[in-house]
């Protein structure tokens, strides 16, 4: 086996829990293979570096090595190496230790003081 089409490449690493969910990143542009966005149909080969852009996270991994059916999540550090900066984990920490990350509508008037004094706008 030589090449391995991304989308199925994706979603056999467990990168992406469904091939659909692997096509939909791939079509969005979301996906690039040595800075190049591509279609879901690419074929991927060893050692292509592959950036994959989640929200505010970018993951770059390396393929290992090639293969076909999904593999146990205990068995992807065979196919892949993860070559992620630490300073991208780090940003996704910052924003999950924000406690306004997840809120949505308006803020009450107690939560406008707690992110006023949280943000140190409450000169």
């Amino acid at each position: 086996m030589e090449s391995v089409r991304i989308d199925k490449w994706l979603w056999s690493v467990r990168l992406f829990k469904t091939r659909s969910q692997a096509t939909d990143a791939c079509r969005t542009g979301k996906v690039k293979i040595e800075d190049e966005q591509v279609k879901p149909s690419r074929e991927v080969r060893i050692g292509q570096i592959i950036s994959l852009h989640f929200g505010p996270l970018t993951k770059t991994v390396k393929v290992i090595e090639l293969l076909q059916k999904r593999v146990g999540a205990k068995l992807v550090a065979n196919y892949m190496e993860d070559l992620t900066p630490a300073e991208e984990y780090q940003k996704l920490e910052l924003i999950k230790q924000n406690p306004f990350a997840k809120r949505k509508g308006r803020p009450t008037k107690k939560e406008r003081r707690d992110m006023d004094e949280w943000f140190g706008w409450d000169d």
